[in-house]
């Protein structure tokens, strides 16, 4: 798998963007992904310094839209912290 497959989308939340001052970043990642590969993504695509992942599984919420009822797709969550020393992703900066 290649890093643009690893790494889908970045997670914009309120509670994602109160972790930026302290270099963490939200990421949704493919949900074969290993903590190593996802690592090696981001270090990869943002040519940053990553010190620890942690991840989770997010499970799909029950929703209705009228009387059809199902569930939303389950997801693979994962949080980047970055080295001390290490630049800021630039692609979060804008949005703080």
């Amino acid at each position: 798998m290649t890093a643009q497959d690893i790494v889908i989308r970045p997670v914009i939340t309120e509670k994602s963007m109160t972790g930026i001052g302290m270099k963490k970043y939200t990421f949704e990642v493919a949900k074969c992904a290993n903590k190593v590969e996802i690592a090696k993504a981001v270090e990869e695509l943002f040519g940053v310094k990553v010190a620890k992942v942690n991840t989770m599984n997010v499970r799909g919420h029950y929703r209705r839209q009228g009387r059809h009822e199902g569930y939303t797709a389950s997801w693979k969550k994962a949080i980047v912290s970055l080295t001390e020393n290490s630049k800021p992703i630039e692609f979060f900066e804008g949005m703080m």
